[in-house]
């Protein structure tokens, strides 16, 4: 079939912030689909809410709407741009749930409104609503567990009666398996039924008996129109069911099934996407086996791209958010070209002859009070995935790829903490699902634990454990050649090969051989073993690969094609965690976009599956190997031989910290722009301090400790509180405002080697601890900035923060333009920021962060990467700032870059706010007060003429429900009492009630205020409902305004906090934020919301400017 002709215009749904849950999968799967839709000649419409992803760029739609997710702006959109049709199957379960409530309130997917393409609402339905789909695939003869519906605690009793513990709850329409739990008593059936109701959109659960321990699959499945169906991908889970797939190690394809399993399970998921009607596109389909007798059940289905279809996409080669957008056009399978092959057919389906490992990443160190327990609701933030020959090749790759100080399943040196544990401790720790349980099986295999009793305690099943004990194996040869004494130089060829194609790292050998990396590699390759590159071809080489898309390995063949042209190596970012996402995979396809449009060869290095720096269109070649000094160091050679000796530049500092970090292992020569010494020279304690003083630029006073001795003598000297942070890491991690010496002991304590940041080092004297005076009632500034080789600096952005200094950046709400600033002071941030850009000898991008203060203007730090403000940037001023610091990295001046028309002046007219999305709601043992260690996931912004209807905008989009009536409950520290007065006189001009406890309640007396409700203090009251919990969890209490109060007592405003995370009650824990809101609130009222798409604000900013020049001219 053809294209479709009768459609002109088509909008896509985003997926909006990133999420746990919900990642950047969907930025890559959206990013194809505005691509080739752009491509077929249709006018492509967005709607998204996050600033950091590629795909909300004005160059990807033709109309790019930066809006909240809401119903309500999707409709004014749709009233706007009049789509014939809408594709809701790309932007994840946040898609598909809107189209669903578009669809209920009658404004698609009826007659005379724009059809749903990809999957139309009884597909969507049937998929999504637990009862449909039971009774679907029991129609078709599919085995489903036991199971029954409720929706309400009445109905979730009936069922509970019928089919007895222990039982697993499943929410209808969830993400990430939210409000999903195992039940074995009858007190956590309670608990677990309640909150799966209430993760439910439509209230509806279905409560299905266990199998825990049984094995699951899925597969990836895609259909067109004509009915044609092929498997892309079978994945298959390390860790049995009871662990959420997107927290499951996951390997592919899968290795434990037979062929006829495999073909049973390939015919069930081919039934499974005809009965429930995905007429067009991907889907996902989970089983579970039962490994006593090999019964197979459906366990879920998801109508639209997954998580896993981007696995299934990086891990094959075959670009299923691309196919799904065309097959969404009319076309089928057959019509479609394979990219890679160039000679077969979409509707071939891929065959794969290596094996690719995917491990997840969390973040549970940023969220105290976490258990670490993995179960049936996602937790991870992240992950990696790896390719090799072999599952050990790929495994190993996979766990040195996840940035977390290990190089490999286990022989490096944070295995030794695990060497006191008794067998029994160990075995019972290897039956927990935790982040660390693969790396306990591995302990327990080097001691030679019976491989039947591990079994029965991992439930990994025996293959894998086989595997694994291949290269336990292995590694007691070498231990028995350094036992032995043997040289490096006395190591066969066919020795260390036999290592390496194991997937043992130059770290992990040098570990158990008692030497250095180093010695180590030039060792290996004096023997004669080098890496070899092959390709990723979907078809096991049966076709010849025309695109360069590669996995390291040790053989014979090197499959890197020659070339001439200049090339530049561009360093991902690694996987996403808390402080380092998305943004910096946005900046990395900036660069590989501009260098390849002045005439560079553009390689990419990642190894995330969920980016769009991994597509294997983003650059010229890509390389899916970890981010360390060994991997990255055979590329860089790889890429020398393919050009006859002429070496690659690498950009190091576009990633974050992880390819920063990397920056003085590699030979300087190389590195493309800002050098590795002005690099440490910002990160350099004792250096910057010189700096600054040389500069005459203020900062906070302060010093550098490794013990508590030392701290204390800091803090003394400078006074409490103080601000106590490592050096060298990202995101705030372990940072901390600290407000007596007990409270700095425990600090020190923390990031000393018995704490979290233990086993990334701990402290050292390369790696001592910062502690400065901290700056209270100061306002943080942020300011991006480019400076190329002339020394001309270009200031990209000034971004005020809503919150005050203290809760950390990447949390903070911020502006552009500054909206409390008077103008000296940001002349001087100006001044400031291009003084230590020339000072550091910058070339590309610089972050600077400064601290307001009275009159004072201090520097907090410079940091001469990318930041995660960016991209933000770039859509509040419409300038490239990512291309242009690229292209100025390999020379290019501004000045040429203004005649090339890339960089352009930045537009003015409108607000843009940027706030934080944080992942609360999947942790309510969490305290939700922000804090200077940074804990958000994701971002959205808000574009609007005034600041207040900009900040409601972002609000709105990251999820705050700011109420319109109802109570609302006010318990502020002291010194944010005078603001308080403020925020209770907005809620009376907005009629909203207001709830204090009684020392708030007497403050805003003395002013006029009168308080409606007063509440006893949590820690006072005997009954508990008189408190603020009793309220909000009696749901009289619409919003929650609460501030911690500095170093004394939080048990209350805890607790508060708690309830109100636990109750889907929005809240703020910053006056700044709570004045913002407000302010925002009354605007709306007086103005309501507006749709405008991003190419509009900037096409009147644009206008704006011409005639601000002209007047100027004139």
């Amino acid at each position: 079939m053809p294209r479709r002709n009768d459609i002109h215009s088509i909008l896509i749904i985003g997926s909006g912030p990133i999420v746990i849950g919900q990642a950047c999968e969907f930025d890559y799967s959206g990013t194809q689909a505005c691509r080739v839709l752009k491509e077929e000649g249709y006018r492509v419409i967005l709607a998204n809410s996050n600033p950091a992803t590629i795909m909300t760029d004005p160059d990807f739609a033709d109309r790019t709407y930066i809006e909240p997710l809401t119903v309500e702006v999707l409709a004014k959109i749709i009233e706007r741009e009049k789509p014939d049709a809408v594709l809701p199957t790309l932007g994840g379960q946040t898609g598909l749930n809107l189209a669903m409530a578009l669809f209920e309130k009658g404004l698609v997917g009826v007659p005379g409104t724009p059809e749903l393409i990809g999957a139309n609402a009884e597909a969507i339905a049937t998929a999504e609503d637990r009862d449909k789909f039971k009774q679907a695939m029991i129609e078709i003869g599919l085995s489903v567990p036991r199971s029954g519906v409720a929706h309400n605690m009445e109905e979730a009793h009936k069922v509970l009666a019928e089919i007895g513990l222990p039982i697993i709850i499943r929410p209808a329409y969830i993400l990430g398996g939210r409000g999903t739990g195992i039940a074995n008593t009858q007190e956590e059936f309670l608990k677990l039924a309640s909150n799966g109701l209430d993760a439910s959109p439509i209230r509806e659960i279905l409560i299905e008996t266990s199998i825990v321990g049984w094995k699951e699959y899925e597969l990836e499945v895609m259909r067109d129109k004509a009915d044609n169906c092929v498997i892309i991908c079978s994945i298959e889970n390390l860790d049995a069911m009871g662990v959420h797939t997107g927290d499951s190690i996951t390997v592919a394809p899968a290795q434990t099934l037979s062929d006829v399993e495999y073909q049973k399970m390939r015919d069930a998921a081919f039934a499974c996407i005809r009965r429930v009607g995905v007429e067009t596109g991907g889907s996902n389909v989970q089983f579970a086996v039962n490994p006593v007798n090999g019964d197979q059940v459906v366990i879920e289905m998801n109508p639209r791209v997954s998580r896993s279809s981007a696995l299934a996409s990086k891990a094959t080669g075959f670009p299923i958010a691309k196919i799904a957008a065309k097959l969404a056009v009319g076309y089928t399978l057959d019509e479609i070209p394979n990219d890679i092959t160039k000679m077969t057919p979409a509707s071939f389906e891929p065959t794969i002859d290596y094996v690719v490992t995917k491990i997840p990443r969390w973040a549970f160190e940023k969220l105290p009070g976490t258990s670490g327990v993995l179960g049936t609701q996602m937790q991870s933030v992240g992950e990696v995935m790896a390719i090799g020959r072999t599952f050990p090749e790929s495994l190993q790759k996979a766990l040195r790829s996840l940035e977390q100080g290990r190089a490999g399943f286990n022989a490096d040196s944070s295995e030794i903490h695990m060497r006191n544990m008794s067998d029994d401790e160990l075995l019972k720790k290897c039956a927990i699902p935790t982040p660390d349980r693969i790396f306990q099986v591995g302990e327990a295999l080097r001691r030679r634990i019976d491989v039947e009793t591990v079994q029965s305690y991992c439930l990994y099943d025996h293959w894998y454990l086989d595997q694994m004990i291949s290269i336990i194996d292995e590694r007691l040869e070498w231990e028995s050649l350094a036992k032995q004494g043997t040289k490096l130089s006395d190591i066969s060829r066919a020795v260390w090969r036999r290592a390496k194609r194991l997937g043992f790292s130059d770290v992990q050998l040098a570990f158990l051989l008692g030497s250095s990396e180093r010695e180590v590699r030039a060792a290996r390759k004096q023997a004669g073993v080098i890496t070899t590159f092959k390709t990723v071809d979907t078809c096991s080489a049966e076709f010849d690969a025309k695109t360069p898309y590669h996995y390291s390995t040790y053989e014979d063949e090197n499959e890197v094609r020659p070339s001439s042209r200049p090339r530049v190596i561009i360093l991902g970012s690694g996987p996403n965690r808390i402080g380092q996402g998305i943004e910096f995979d946005y900046c990395c396809v900036h660069a590989s976009f501009a260098l390849r449009d002045a005439g560079y060869e553009t390689v990419m290095l990642n190894c995330n599956p969920e980016t769009v720096s991994t597509d294997y269109d983003t650059s010229d070649r890509l390389y899916f190997e970890p981010l360390t000094y060994e991997d990255v160091q055979n590329v860089i050679e790889a890429e020398t031989l393919a050009s006859g000796g002429v070496e690659p530049k690498v950009i190091v500092s576009l990633g974050g910290q992880t390819p920063l970090k990397l920056a003085s292992q590699i030979d300087a020569r190389l590195i493309a722009g800002t050098s590795p010494n002005s690099i440490d020279l910002a990160e350099d304690r004792e250096r910057w301090n010189a700096l600054c003083e040389e500069l005459f630029i203020p900062q906070p006073p302060g010093g550098t400790a490794t013990t508590f001795e030392q701290a204390r003598d800091i803090a003394s000297r400078i006074g409490y509180p103080v601000l106590v942070r490592p050096s060298y890491v990202l995101g705030g991690r372990a940072m901390q405002i600290v407000h007596d010496v007990d409270h700095l002991e425990r600090a020190m304590k923390e990031l000393a080697r018995e704490g979290s940041l233990g086993r990334e080092g701990g402290l050292s004297a390369e790696r001592p601890i910062l502690v400065d005076h901290f700056l209270e009632d100061a306002i943080e500034v942020d300011v991006d900035a480019v400076r190329d080789i002339t020394g001309e600096v270009l200031i990209g952005g000034v971004m005020e923060h809503v919150e005050e200094a203290g809760v950390h950046s990447g949390d903070s709400a911020c502006a552009i333009p500054p909206q409390t600033l008077p103008d000296w002071v940001v002349e001087v941030i100006h001044s400031y920021a291009k003084a230590l850009a020339n000072a550091l000898e910058v070339v590309g991008l610089l972050n600077v962060q400064f601290a307001v203060s009275g009159t004072t203007v201090y520097v907090i730090e410079a940091n001469p990467r990318a930041s995660r403000t960016v991209p933000f940037v770039a859509k509040a001023t419409g300038v490239p700032l990512a291309k242009v610091a690229t292209r100025v990295m390999l020379g290019a001046t501004l000045n040429e870059l203004r005649t090339e028309g890339l960089l352009t002046e930045p537009v003015t007219g409108h607000v843009s706010v940027k706030e934080a999305v944080l992942p609360f709601s999947r942790f309510p043992e969490v305290d939700t007060a922000l804090g200077p260690e940074m804990r958000s996931t994701g971002e959205v912004m808000g574009i609007d003429a005034t600041f207040g209807l900009a900040f409601v905008k972002a609000e709105t989009a990251a999820g705050t429900v700011l109420p319109t009536s109802g109570l609302v409950f006010l318990s502020l520290a002291d010194r944010d009492k005078p603001a308080g007065l403020v925020v209770a006189q907005r809620l009376r001009e907005l009629g909203l009630g207001i709830a204090a406890t009684s020392g708030t309640a007497t403050y805003l007396s003395r002013f006029g205020v009168v308080v409606d409700r007063i509440v006893a203090k949590v820690s006072e009251s005997t009954t508990g409902s008189d408190t603020a919990v009793g309220l909000i969890e009696s749901g009289e209490v619409a919003f929650v305004v609460n501030t911690p109060r500095g170093g004394g007592s939080r048990s209350d405003g805890q607790a508060i906090r708690k309830a109100a995370n636990v109750h889907h009650v929005s809240s703020v824990t910053t006056i700044e934020a709570a004045l913002a809101a407000f302010r925002g609130l009354i605007e709306q009222k007086k103005h309501p919301i507006t749709v405008c798409s991003l190419q509009e604000f900037h096409q009147i900013g644009r206008q704006r400017a011409s005639q601000v020049g002209a007047s100027h001219e004139a």
